[in-house]
């Protein structure tokens, strides 16, 4: 019988596979692709998700490559949100392709131990008090194969989410846009979108010379056409009057605004992260950021509750934490949606009000700026007692030493930051979590130009996913 068996090697379950590792648990992810993707479905990173790499020292494999981009858009709309005051190493978004985030992510994966097999299609499910049961069709034919947990990450189709029973409640799709990976002769000479009352365009480019072209058009659309060079031109020619030298498409694609969320994120020896536990409309490209961000969240607590360190309520704490995380990305989705689609005098007139709104008041650009990097994500803890940073998120501080907090999170471990408390100021039940799930201790203290509020913490006992566990002043 298998530990874990993650089904999907996208980017969610290809970082829950290393983190399991992590954590010294035998893993083997099935997906049923023969092999990557050529195309990048996603192409953001934006600033939690590069905390997250950096909290596992990966960082630098992708900033070495990525573009840095110092503002995002919130709904296309023309005054553009400014990344830089965002209270992060990171306050930037990096454009960087999916399919190269899955071959550095399947690498570490694969340096980890963990074991990926493509060509294996799962197609049934069946549970039981000690295990899951998969049928699998593999290249050798059809087999079954057990283990004591199964992580669905096989994105919004999920074969694991429907045979284990879990809803997943929402609206279909109602608008469809446009994308095109394509060679531009007359390129812009950087980022462009434009939105009219004729439709909106983005136009970003690509490592690699091409450029990517996304946007909507007003009026049906005939979704199961496929999308043809002719159609994309056409439609940016109706935008920004010229079709910017395009030619030699790489990828033409049509994507919808169904939004859904599982109802569950758990049942029973069953779990879910990334796209099998949300879909939307992929508005200000945050969607394959917060699938890294729900393994990050799953990973620790699996592992734990595998290794025997913990109950197996620790996973219903997941679902708790995360489930209002992806409802919160459906409503922003959803809001950025109706501000794309809004092409209508009326519509155009709120766009504008909203964009002299952002110009004007920098805290409004800030807190949405702040919602689309994840830097807002904390999770309320249940005793209402707690430290008042109990379940936020830690940012990576400086040490006096020279280092950083999140160096101390490369072994994705509790970490006991002791800043002159000591082990004993923990509360009794505290430091029986905090032996069990096998913290480090690390004795020092915060660097001068640590944030001032910070400094005022003794101790802190921070998550392997960076968010704190218990504090105290």
């Amino acid at each position: 019988m298998e530990d874990v068996i993650v089904v999907g090697a996208g980017p969610a379950g290809l970082w829950l596979a290393a983190e399991l590792r992590r954590a010294g648990v035998p893993v083997l992810v099935l997906e049923r692709a023969e092999a990557p993707s050529p195309h990048s479905k996603a192409l953001t990173l934006h600033p939690r998700m590069i905390e997250v790499l950096a909290m596992r020292g990966m960082a630098r494999d992708f900033l070495d490559e990525g573009v840095m981009l110092p503002s995002g858009h919130f709904g296309l709309l023309e005054s553009r949100l400014d990344f830089r005051p965002l209270p992060t190493r990171h306050p930037y978004t990096l454009f960087f392709p999916q399919r190269r985030t899955e071959e550095l992510l399947e690498r570490r994966a694969a340096e980890l131990g963990a074991r990926v097999r493509r060509g294996h299609t799962v197609t049934a499910l069946a549970q039981d008090g000690e295990g899951v049961e998969l049928t699998v069709t593999g290249p050798d034919g059809p087999y079954e194969v057990r283990a004591r947990y199964v992580a669905g990450c096989d994105g919004a189709g999920s074969t694991v989410r429907q045979a284990a029973g879990i809803g997943f409640p929402g609206t279909d799709a109602t608008v469809y846009g446009f994308l095109g990976d394509v060679t531009l002769d007359d390129p812009p000479q950087g980022p462009l979108s434009a939105h009219t009352a004729d439709g909106g365009v983005m136009v970003v480019g690509m490592p690699g010379g091409h450029h990517r072209i996304v946007g909507l058009l007003p009026g049906p659309v005939d979704a199961a056409a496929e999308l043809t060079l002719d159609e994309l031109r056409a439609a940016v020619v109706r935008v920004i009057g010229r079709d910017l030298g395009m030619r030699d498409p790489l990828w033409l694609s049509r994507f919808g605004n169904a939004s859904r969320q599982a109802a569950t994120y758990r049942a029973g020896r069953v779990v879910l992260a990334g796209d099998a536990a949300h879909m939307h409309f992929p508005a200000g490209g945050v969607g394959l950021n917060v699938g890294v961000q729900d393994a990050m969240n799953l990973g620790w607590r699996l592992a734990a509750v595998v290794s025997g360190r913990a109950p197996e309520s620790l996973l219903d704490d997941y679902h708790a934490e995360r489930h209002p995380v992806g409802a919160d990305l459906l409503e922003s989705s959803q809001a950025q949606t109706a501000l794309m689609t809004a092409f209508t005098p009326a519509g155009q007139a709120l766009r504008a009000l909203l964009g002299k709104l952002i110009a004007a008041h920098p805290a409004l650009s800030l807190d949405l700026a702040a919602r689309l990097a994840a830097l807002n994500v904390a999770y309320p803890p249940a005793d209402p007692a707690a430290h008042p940073l109990t379940g936020a998120r830690v940012p990576d501080l400086p040490l006096r030493d020279g280092g950083t907090v999140y160096e101390l999170l490369y072994e994705a471990r509790h970490v006991l930051l002791d800043l002159g408390a000591g082990p004993g100021s923990m509360p009794r039940a505290v430091a029986g979590h905090a032996r069990d799930l096998g913290a480090t201790v690390h004795k020092g203290a915060l660097a001068d130009d640590a944030d001032e509020w910070w400094r005022e913490i003794r101790a802190l006992l921070i998550r392997p996913d960076g968010h704190v566990h218990w504090a105290t002043t």
